[in-house]
C-alpha cells in the first residue's frame, strides 16, 4: 500500500497563507527540508514531497520514468491545494516540480504561484554529462561521490548501499531519459525563481538561465557561492532569498486560467 507523497507537519500550516511543495535531489528525501519549516516561518507551510523507494517508503518500487511519476504526482498533490501554492525543486527535482506545475495545469487545477528552480539546467538545455544510470557500480558510486550529495558513510557501508543505491539509480534514470515538452500543452505564466551555485558542476548559471524559456512571466536567477548541494544545511542567504521570492506573491485569489498558455503560441 503506498503512503501519503508528503510530509505534513500536524498543526504546521494553520498560519499559512503559502504552500510550498519541495522536491529533493536524486536519492534524496523530505529530510532535506525539514530545517527549511523554521527557517521560512509560519507563513509558509512546507510540503516536503517523498517519492516511492525512500524513507517511510523504502519498501515501495521507485519510479524510472517521469510520465508515470508526475502523472501520480497531480492526483496526489490535487487533494492538497486549499492553500495558494508555489513549488521548488533541486536538481531533478526541478524537473520534476516543473513538469508537476503542469499536470496540474493539464487537469484544470489551480497553477502553481511561482516555480522555484535549483542546481538544474533547464529543460531544453541540453546535457553535457554522461549518462550514469546504467554504470558498474563502483563508477556509479565515484559519480555520486564527486557530487558530494551522498554521505560517505553511506558510500563506505555495503549494507546501506543495498538499500541505498536502487533509488538513486531509479532517480537518475528519470532525469537522463526524460524529454522536455515539445507538443502544444500548458506552459506557465508564473514567475520562475532559478538558483544555483557557483562552483556547480552539473548547473552552471548559463544552463540555469535556460528556465527562463517555460514561463512568459518574470524569471529570475540567483548564483549563490557553493557547489551542487550550495542549499544544503538551510544557510540564511539562501533561506534569505527564499523568504523575499515566497514574500512578493500574490496570494489573493485568482482564475487558474490567467496562468495558462500553450507551448509554442
Amino acid at each position: 500500500m503506498s503512503r501519503s507523497w508528503t510530509d505534513v507537519r500536524p498543526g504546521g500550516g494553520e498560519a499559512a497563507g503559502l504552500r510550498l511543495f519541495c522536491f529533493a535531489h536524486a536519492g534524496g528525501g523530505s529530510a532535506f527540508f525539514h530545517p527549511w519549516r523554521k527557517a521560512l516561518g509560519p507563513g509558509v507551510d512546507v510540503h516536503p514531497v517523498v517519492l516511492p523507494g525512500r524513507e517511510r517508503r523504502a519498501g515501495e518500487a521507485a519510479h524510472t520514468r517521469m510520465g508515470p511519476l508526475v502523472d501520480q504526482l497531480a492526483g496526489e498533490l490535487s487533494g492538497r491545494l486549499d492553500l495558494p501554492y508555489a513549488l521548488f525543486g533541486h536538481s531533478l527535482g526541478s524537473i520534476v516540480a516543473y513538469e508537476t506545475a503542469r499536470a496540474l495545469l493539464e487537469r484544470g487545477l489551480p497553477a502553481p504561484r511561482a516555480l522555484l528552480v535549483s542546481g538544474r539546467r533547464g529543460p531544453f538545455v541540453p546535457s553535457s554529462r554522461r549518462p550514469v544510470h546504467l554504470l558498474p557500480e563502483e563508477e556509479f558510486l565515484a559519480e555520486m561521490s564527486q557530487l558530494g550529495g551522498t554521505p560517505p558513510e553511506v558510500l563506505r557501508q555495503r549494507e546501506l548501499l543495498r538499500h541505498f543505491l536502487p533509488p538513486l539509480r531509479a532517480d537518475h534514470e528519470v532525469n537522463e531519459t526524460y524529454l522536455p515538452p515539445r507538443l502544444p500543452g500548458p506552459a506557465l505564466t508564473c514567475p520562475v525563481f532559478a538558483f544555483t551555485g557557483d562552483a556547480d558542476p552539473l548547473a552552471d548559471p548559463h544552463a540555469v538561465a535556460g528556465w527562463r524559456e517555460v514561463t512568459s512571466g518574470d524569471f529570475r536567477l540567483r548564483v549563490f557561492a557553493g557547489d551542487h548541494f550550495y542549499l544544503k544545511g538551510a544557510p540564511e542567504e539562501v533561506m534569505a532569498a527564499l523568504r523575499s521570492a515566497l514574500g512578493g506573491l500574490d496570494t489573493g485569489s485568482s482564475d487558474p486560467r490567467r496562468h495558462l498558455r500553450t507551448v509554442g503560441a
